[in-house]
């Protein structure tokens, strides 16, 4: 026999697991008339794995709708080339607050230096928090912004745009984009407005993107609805990829110059040393 208080609590366990499934509540009221103890147990606990398999499915179902390049977290990122502002903290980036806020974030800096590895642990950490995430790259979203126009889609996409809570455009202003594209553009940035969050990745300072945009004014507009509620995260330092080249590092080994064909040593040829 279970006590009371337990039978009690497994009771309320049940009527919020029920809730949470949108099962009816006949389950509740059915245990309460005449369940046993180990039924009242069994159950407790069947339907508390049910919610931790469904809200597992959900979080997997979010990543790979987000489609990601690849998948990284924040575990061993270094920060060490990050200046993070003042209203920012790191527990607060990995902890994704700033969707709830509906904030953006611009990371700004060279390339190579873990810019687009932060906004993908980012993107994850918010899936599975259960927001709805998209990664594009800004090229990425223009061609399908085009594409959307001329097949006359392109409602239904921003549709889909606008049902997102975290927004990832990475690479902004690494190719220069026509006017047409800018336009598009510009309207995705107006329609995220206060309703989600941005989180770009570039490397262009803001005085220079008119010149990626075609328009100084349709620039300085994006920048004013990015900045209002966002922060700016700076990195600052070297590549990681050029510092940790293969090429580099097979360079620095002896003897690994290259030699040509013809010149090849042949043990067989007398002469050779």
């Amino acid at each position: 026999m279970i006590p009371a208080s337990t039978r009690a609590e497994l009771e309320d366990s049940i009527l919020t697991c029920c809730k949470s499934l949108f099962l009816t509540s006949a389950i509740p009221d059915l245990i309460k008339q005449g369940g046993t103890p180990k039924q009242i147990e069994y159950l407790a606990a069947a339907l508390r794995q049910e919610i931790t398999r469904r809200e597992e499915n959900k979080r997997d179902r979010l990543v790979k709708r987000a489609r990601f390049p690849t998948y990284k977290t924040f575990e061993g990122y270094e920060y060490r080339c990050v200046k993070l502002p003042p209203a920012l903290s790191r527990e607060e980036l990995e902890g994704v607050c700033f969707i709830e806020e509906k904030n953006n974030l611009v990371l700004y800096g060279p390339v190579g230096i873990g810019k687009t590895h932060m906004a993908i642990a980012a993107g994850v950490s918010a899936c599975m928090k259960g927001y709805k995430v998209r990664f594009y790259t800004v090229t990425e979203l223009v061609l399908k912004l085009a594409e959307a126009r001329k097949n006359g889609t392109l409602e239904r996409l921003r549709s889909e745009l606008n049902s997102l809570d975290l927004l990832i455009l990475d690479e902004w202003g690494y190719v220069p984009v026509d006017r047409d594209g800018s336009q598009l553009l510009f309207r995705v940035i107006s329609d995220s407005y206060e309703s989600k969050s941005l989180l770009l990745t570039t490397n262009l300072e803001f005085s220079k993107w008119g010149s990626i945009f075609t328009d100084d004014q349709m620039a300085a507009a994006m920048i004013d609805r990015l900045v209002h509620h966002g922060h700016l995260i700076l990195f600052e330092g070297h590549s990681y990829r050029m510092e940790h080249a293969l090429m580099k590092q097979t360079a620095r080994q002896p003897g690994a110059g290259a030699v040509s064909r013809g010149s090849t040593p042949d043990a067989k040829h007398p002469g050779n040393p």
